[in-house]
């Protein structure tokens, strides 16, 4: 049974569910002008682009809780859109960290080359977006299918890219500031393809449970 049979007697949750998407979507594009921007051009506005952007969607987050306290009859199991709604803001949130680390990184450290982390950050997350908004026309197994997979193969990606970093990271760094910096920056990118990951087990627990 389409989805759009249980969203459609309240739409806020469609559109509330789809702002918070896009929203993780902007993070991880202000993420990627950031580290364009640094060592380059000033970036205490694009850091606060990436913060403006967090707030933006934990007032999303908190729209969708107290929607939820209000209407009676929801359209889908409480718990189900909350830990999507919570998904989709953790992404952001480890987003917004993982900039701020970047402003902060040791003297000498290359960033140069995370630029394909991002990209798979933006790439990962657009996927998530591309997910919930099968949700408003009506998602099932068949039309999820493909982007699902996807997401999942991007984390697990991300898993294999993390153990590599800190694989050479232990072999060859010996300066303790550089250590910490990159362990906790390779820890944040991969748990931002975790919570995409996590978002899209929401909509396939969401879909599979109306099927």
């Amino acid at each position: 049974m389409p989805l759009i049979n249980f969203f459609g007697r309240d739409m806020r949750f469609f559109d509330l569910l789809e702002s918070s998407a896009a929203e993780a979507r902007e993070g991880a594009s202000c993420l990627a002008k950031l580290l364009t921007a640094l060592g380059n051009n000033p970036t205490e506005t694009l850091l606060g682009d990436l913060a403006q952007s967090r707030r933006k969607h934990k007032r999303i987050t908190a729209e969708i809780s107290e929607a939820l306290t209000k209407v009676f009859m929801t359209p889908l199991d409480r718990e189900d859109i909350e830990a999507l709604s919570g998904s989709l803001y953790r992404i952001s949130k480890t987003i917004e960290k993982a900039g701020e680390r970047l402003t902060i990184c040791p003297p000498g450290a290359k960033l140069g080359g995370l630029m394909k982390e991002v990209s798979a950050i933006e790439h990962a997350v657009t996927v998530v977006q591309t997910l919930v908004g099968t949700l408003r026309k009506g998602a099932n197994m068949d039309n999820i299918k493909d982007a699902y997979e996807r997401v999942q193969a991007l984390e697990g990606d991300a898993d294999k890219i993390l153990l590599e970093h800190l694989r050479e990271l232990f072999r060859s760094e010996t300066d303790a500031r550089m250590i910490v910096f990159w362990k906790d920056l390779y820890d944040l990118f991969e748990k931002a393809t975790d919570f995409c990951r996590d978002a899209g087990n929401d909509i396939f627990h969401i879909v599979l449970k109306n099927s």
